[in-house]
Order: structure tokens, then sequence, then C-alpha cells
């Protein structure tokens, strides 16, 4: 039976392709090696990312007062950061308050397929920002490499018409550096430790803004 077959077989099958390790796999050495890299990362960015954390705190606080928003939009795993940051602006934090107006750029899968259908992948969020976004809003783009195209287009639409933009990046920051009014490194390359401190700085993001606004 050719290779060939035998991955027709494995795709009518739908079986996973299982192999036995290379070596011996322990849980213990890749717990010990993540948590250290974890702890390092987050040291360095508590250490060098604080000023560019409260400018993002300061913009946001008057953008929301006069009644604008704030825009979070990247892909795959920053997709669901940034839905994740929205929900707990929009819902709360830990205790009950009046809402903070926020929207996430890619829950609408119509809107989401018929732009990357008719006009690119790459135009998703520009196409979004144009139409729900205003001037004097919060666009807060994520991109653990920074180069993420359609990210890329989204900031420069939200620089265009007037909105403060933000990008949540790695350490070089890549080519958002130049569409961002304020970015935020994790000095890291790695996309798992840096989400992780994504994560992290939305939260903190959303504890201090609600403080600031008064809303708890």
């Amino acid at each position: 039976m050719t290779e060939e077959n035998k991955n027709m077989l494995d795709l009518k099958s739908k079986k996973p392709e299982f192999h036995e390790p290379k070596g011996k796999v322990s849980a213990l050495a890749y717990w010990e090696n993540t948590r250290g890299t974890h702890m390092s990362v987050a040291d360095k960015m508590f250490a060098t990312q604080f000023d560019a954390f409260d400018a993002w705190v300061e913009a946001a606080v008057p953008a929301i007062k006069r009644g604008n928003k704030i825009i979070m939009f990247g892909n795959g795993g920053s997709a669901s950061d940034a839905q994740h940051i929205v929900a707990e602006m929009s819902i709360k934090l830990h205790k009950e308050r009046s809402p903070i107006a926020a929207l996430s750029l890619s829950l609408d899968a119509s809107a989401i397929t018929a732009c990357a259908n008719d006009f690119g992948f790459e135009e998703i969020f520009s196409r979004q920002i144009r139409t729900l976004g205003y001037e004097g809003d919060i666009a807060v783009g994520l991109s653990t490499s920074g180069n993420s195209e359609n990210v890329l287009k989204g900031l420069k639409k939200a620089k265009r018409m007037g909105m403060t933009t933000v990008g949540l990046t790695g350490e070089t920051g890549g080519k958002m550096v130049s569409l961002c009014d304020i970015v935020i490194h994790v000095p890291h390359t790695d996309p798992g430790r840096i989400q992780e401190m994504h994560i992290t700085l939305g939260h903190m993001f959303v504890g201090v803004l609600e403080q600031k606004l008064g809303l708890v």
C-alpha cells in the first residue's frame, strides 16, 4: 500500500494519527519549563510596560465618559482574548455594575465571511470599523507578531477615522508599532506566553477602568 493510500484511509476513517514519542515525555519537566518562562515574561512585562498600560487606561476613561466605545479585534487565540476582555467590560469583572461600551469584531460570522468572500480576509476588521466605529473610539488590535495584515488594516482605518489606536503585541511589535498611539509589548516571541499576558493586561485594564469611572 502506498503512503498516499494510507493517508486516504486515514482521511476516510477520521482516526487520529498517533505515534510513539521520540523520547521520554515528562509532564513535570514541561510544567517547570513553562512555569519558569511564564514568570520570567510576567516579571519583564511588569517592569517595563506600566507607562503604556497607564496611557491606555487614561485614553479610555474620557472616551467612555463622552459616549464612545472600545473596539477590540484579533485572529485565533487573540480573537478569543478580545471577546473575553470585551465581555468583562460589557457585563462585569467581579462586582455588578453599569456596563462599559465595548465591542469585539470577531463575533459576526455573516459579516466576516461576506467581507472575506467579497473583499478578502485582510479587510474583515477594517470594514467593520468603518461600519461601527466613530471618531473618539478606542481601537485595540491584538497580534502576537504585530504583523497580522487584517489587524494592521483595522488599525490603519481606525487611525484615519480619528480613533485612538492601541496595540497589544509581542517583543518586537512588528508593523503594528507605527500604526498605534499606544503599544504594549509582551517581551517574548512565543504566542502562548504573549497571549497569557494579554489576558492579564485585559483583566487589569477592565479592573482599573471600572474604578476610574466610579462604577464599583
